[in-house]
C-alpha cells in the first residue's frame, strides 16, 4: 500500500465512518431518529489533541457503541494543509457552525446538542479521561435533556 494512502487511511475512516458534515441536514436526522448531536470541531490535519481524540475516543469501541444508537455525529474540520482543503460549498458550512458554535476558535472543541442545536455539554481541548468516562458523560447529557 502507497506510504501516503496508508497515513490518510485513518482520517479517510474518520471522515465516513458514521459523521456528517451539514448540521442543518443533522438536525433532521436527529429529529427524525429521536437523538442528539455530537458537534466536533477538529483540525484533522495539525492538532495533536484533535487526533488523539479521534483514535482515543472516536475511534473507541464504547463510544461507537453509544454512539450508533444514541447520536448523530457532525464534524467540522479545518485542515491547514493545502492537500487536504475542503471543498467551498463544505468550508461556507463549517464557517456557519463555527460562526454559531465555536467563535473562539477552540480546538477540539465538542459540542452535545439537542435536535434544536440547543447546547446541552460542551468539552474544551481533549477530555482528561478514558473512552468510557466521556461515553457516561454523553449519556449523562443525554438523558438529562429527557
Amino acid at each position: 500500500m502507497n506510504v501516503k494512502l496508508f497515513l490518510l487511511l485513518p482520517l479517510f475512516l474518520f471522515c465516513t465512518a458514521g459523521w456528517h458534515y451539514n448540521l442543518e441536514d443533522a438536525k433532521q436526522l436527529a429529529k427524525k431518529e429521536h437523538k442528539h448531536i455530537l458537534l466536533n470541531f477538529s483540525g484533522s490535519d495539525w492538532c495533536g489533541p484533535c487526533i488523539r481524540l479521534r483514535s482515543e475516543i472516536f475511534e473507541s469501541e464504547v463510544f461507537k457503541q453509544m454512539a450508533d444508537t444514541e447520536l448523530i455525529l457532525v464534524n467540522a474540520d479545518f485542515p491547514r494543509k493545502k492537500k487536504n482543503q475542503l471543498s467551498i460549498p463544505q468550508q461556507k458550512l463549517n464557517d456557519a457552525m463555527a460562526d454559531r458554535y465555536n467563535a473562539q476558535g477552540k480546538f477540539p472543541y465538542t459540542l452535545l446538542l439537542d435536535t434544536d442545536g440547543k447546547i446541552l455539554k460542551t468539552w474544551d481541548g481533549l477530555p482528561d479521561m478514558t473512552a468510557e468516562d466521556f461515553t457516561i458523560e454523553v449519556r449523562n447529557g443525554i438523558y438529562s435533556d429527557r
